[in-house]
């Protein structure tokens, strides 16, 4: 199965501001940014295999790049949200005096944010969602999601390894392709 996974477009949040799983307002350059996406998408549609299915992380960023691209029935799965920072979120890191905080920066696979998530319990979320998808006799998916789940999806189908996660994140608006 061929999975496209897009990531939304920028978001309206401050530099160094820890934003995960909070539904955050999009830039200004929406439109210009998310037609750029669906030029892209619209060329590797262009070979007419049609998507057999659409899913959307729930968050309004996620969604409104798919409404934007012409899938507004995409079915929303919280399993492919952005990792959970919990405590975190919405806080700059400059700024946190969690202690924890520098547990996450020595292992950020393996700790957890507090009352969040650890990258490794992110990647077994979208893992169990991958799996489920192997099932299903579709050829081709399209995902409309985040970052790190752009990053799992690609450890999962082999393309990098977990160590090189966060220097293989994909641009806003990008797309990736990957086969399971």
């Amino acid at each position: 199965m061929e999975l496209i996974l897009i990531r939304h477009t920028s978001v309206d949040v401050p530099p160094g501001v820890c934003y995960g799983q909070t539904d955050v307002p999009l830039k200004s350059t929406f439109e210009q940014e998310a037609e750029i996406t669906l030029a892209t998408l619209n060329g590797i549609l262009s070979d007419g295999k049609m998507p057999d299915h659409i899913y959307t992380s729930p968050l309004t960023r996620c969604v409104r790049l798919a409404e934007y691209c012409g899938y507004p029935d995409a079915e929303r799965d919280r399993r492919i949200m952005e990792i959970n920072f919990g405590a975190w979120e919405m806080k700059p890191f400059d700024h946190n005096d969690d202690p924890r905080l520098q547990e996450w920066y020595a292992d950020y696979l393996n700790v957890a944010a507090t009352g969040g998530e650890s990258f490794a319990m992110q990647y077994e979320r979208v893992i169990r969602f991958l799996d489920e998808l192997r099932q299903k006799p579709w050829q081709r998916v399209l995902l409309f999601a985040h970052g790190g789940v752009l990053i799992c999806a690609q450890i999962y189908a082999g393309l990098i390894k977990a160590e090189e996660a966060f220097s293989s994140l994909t641009p806003y608006g990008g797309i990736i392709r990957v086969t399971v």
